[in-house]
C-alpha cells in the first residue's frame, strides 16, 4: 500500500511540476535559424513577440539598419526589422498550447496563421501555416532568457 501511495504521489508531483501556464512563453527566444533573437510579451491577454537581436543587423547594399523591404505594404518597407513585431494576438489555449495569432516572415514579406507549443520550459514548437496546419512548416525556437 505504501508503495502504490508513494506512486501515485511521485507521478501527481510530475504532473504539476510540467503543468504550463499562459506566462511561460514570456521570455528570449531564438528561432531555429538563429539570425534573430525574439522578446515574446504579454500585453493585456494576448502575447506578442518582436525582433530584439538581429546576426547580421546592417544591410550591406545600404550600410544602414536592416528594415522590412519585403513588405508588401510600401508604408511598411522603411520600418526597421530590429524591434519589429512578428507574433501577433496569441492566446494561450491551455496545456502549453498559444493559438488564434500570426507569425510574419521577414525574409518573404507574408504572414502566416501560427500555432505554438511549448515542449519543455525551454523549447518552442512555432508552426506557421496558410489555411490547414497539416500543410505548414515548424521551426523550433530555443529559450534564451526567462520572463523577469
Amino acid at each position: 500500500m505504501k508503495t502504490k501511495l508513494f506512486l501515485i504521489t511521485f507521478c501527481l508531483l510530475g504532473y504539476f511540476s510540467f503543468a504550463q501556464e499562459a506566462v511561460d512563453i514570456v521570455g528570449v527566444w531564438e528561432p531555429g535559424h538563429g539570425k534573430a533573437k525574439v522578446k515574446i510579451d504579454k500585453i493585456d491577454d494576448k502575447f506578442y513577440g518582436k525582433i530584439v537581436w538581429l546576426k547580421e543587423p546592417i544591410d550591406p547594399a545600404t550600410g544602414e539598419p536592416k528594415v522590412d523591404k519585403n513588405n508588401p505594404d510600401e508604408s511598411m518597407q522603411s520600418a526597421p526589422l530590429r524591434g519589429y513585431r512578428i507574433l501577433k494576438d496569441f492566446e494561450y489555449q491551455g496545456e502549453g498550447i498559444w493559438e488564434e495569432g500570426t507569425i510574419y516572415d521577414p525574409e518573404n514579406g507574408t504572414s502566416y496563421s501560427c500555432i505554438i507549443t511549448m515542449i519543455d520550459e525551454n523549447t518552442l514548437d512555432i508552426r506557421g501555416y496558410v489555411g490547414v496546419k497539416t500543410f505548414g512548416r515548424t521551426d523550433t525556437w530555443r529559450r534564451l532568457t526567462r520572463k523577469k
